[in-house]
């Protein structure tokens, strides 16, 4: 039983296993991209990525721990001049693993573990597309949202408010108050009696 046995010794003992992790991991530094099996690409990510966020403190001491995992003066030159730089904003995660199947012979899962920074190929890619944010809208968001709105239908309503109040105002111009028609000499209808007749005649 493997209970509370976290690491995996991948069929070798101790002596073993520790060359080969660092094999695995200077040919990553150096290559940028390897291929090997899914175990011991988990393997050597738990192995590879503290040495990597170790490398962007650029010291002596630093180096020196990381060759004492690495034993490879190349690799840790590689880590430290070209890997370094382009990982400083990364918190973590340097690593990806791409499976691509089984192997023929034994049908072991195989796969790709890379560098992260160094595939440019899904870097132009993550560049073109625009990340669907899955957090809910602000309220900040919502009001300059509604205030827009409101600042498009406001020129509508004032034209429609204008639209009725000359509606509005129409009729009355051409209603004539009884005055108006007195000075222009007209009588109201209402008042034509027979007096209206008589002064006619």
């Amino acid at each position: 039983m493997r209970h509370l046995n976290a690491i995996n010794h991948l069929g070798r003992k101790s002596a073993d296993r520790k060359a080969m992790m660092a094999n695995l991991a200077s040919s990553l530094i150096l290559h940028k991209r390897i291929t090997t099996t899914t175990a011991k690409a988990r393997a050597l990510r738990t192995y590879v990525e503290p040495l990597i966020t170790k490398s962007k403190d650029d010291s002596t001491h630093s180096r020196r721990v990381v060759f004492s995992y690495l034993e490879n003066k190349n690799a840790v030159a590689e880590l430290f001049r070209e890997v370094a730089p382009k990982i400083a904003g990364r918190p973590g995660g340097y690593t990806r693993i791409l499976k691509t199947g089984s192997r023929p012979g034994d049908s072991a899962e195989m796969c790709i573990i890379e560098l992260v920074d160094f595939n440019e190929n899904m870097l132009a890619g993550e560049g073109t597309k625009a990340k669907a944010s899955r957090r809910r809208r602000s309220p900040k968001k919502k009001t300059a949202e509604t205030a827009a709105v409101t600042e498009t239908a406001a020129p509508a309503a004032a034209k429609a408010k204008a639209a009725t109040q000359t509606a509005d105002t129409t009729p009355e111009a051409e209603i004539k108050s009884p005055a108006a028609t007195a000075e222009n000499g007209e009588t109201p209808a209402e008042e034509k009696g027979p007096e209206a007749e008589e002064s006619k005649e």
